[in-house]
């Protein structure tokens, strides 16, 4: 298979009670497994076999909707594992830090900002903090399994994700409910600002 799911970089329990076990079991364990299974079978046979998820993302809009809903399930997974950390949350620091207080005028701006696309994303989807083209940081937010790397994007809202946070019900029912906002709020707690920086500094 091209593509295996990756391992998580921590126990399925470490981000309570922030993130709960039962949560990640059905997340992970079933959800981004599926897209991963999914992601596979449409490609198989293909030359997409042969591409990195990224390149296949960046010309979605040539490929079925399977590789579309399915791909971009396992890459918005795959980052949004890498972005928590049981050790993360709090202010960020060194070069993120400055681009974001240089883009909104503090972290309580890009907070503010970030909160307001996860929560006003109608049914499904994600939130985002990308570095656009030019260097600049933006947020904003994709439906479904939609992300800014994609060529269906508006052209100012493509970019690379540095942080991404699922909206999907499934990503915070048993925890929270319909109080997706409580959610929302429950994840600056567990941000990994190391692996942030990491991936600010090589978009």
């Amino acid at each position: 298979m091209a593509f295996t799911l990756p391992e998580l970089p921590y126990a399925k329990d470490a981000l309570a009670p922030h993130i709960g076990a039962d949560t990640m079991e059905v997340h992970y364990g079933k959800h981004h497994a599926g897209y991963t299974k999914k992601l596979n079978a449409a490609i198989e046979g293909t030359e997409l076999e042969n591409k990195s998820i990224e390149d296949i993302l960046a010309n979605v809009s040539q490929h079925s909707g399977a590789v579309r809903n399915n791909g971009g399930g396992f890459y918005n997974h795959d980052l949004f594992w890498q972005v928590m950390s049981p050790n993360g949350g709090g202010n960020p620091t060194g070069a993120i830090a400055d681009a974001i207080s240089g883009a909104f005028g503090s972290y309580d701006g890009f907070k503010e900002a970030f909160s307001k696309a996860a929560a006003t994303r109608f049914g499904s989807g994600w939130a985002w903090l990308i570095k656009k083209a030019d260097g600049s940081l933006a947020v904003t937010s994709t439906p479904n399994q939609d992300n800014p790397l994609m060529d269906i994007v508006a052209d100012d809202e493509k970019g690379t994700p540095l942080v991404g946070l699922d909206v999907w019900e499934h990503a915070y029912y048993l925890n929270y409910q319909n109080r997706r906002p409580d959610y929302i709020t429950a994840f600056f707690n567990v941000i990994n600002w190391d692996k942030v920086n990491e991936l600010f500094a090589n978009a």
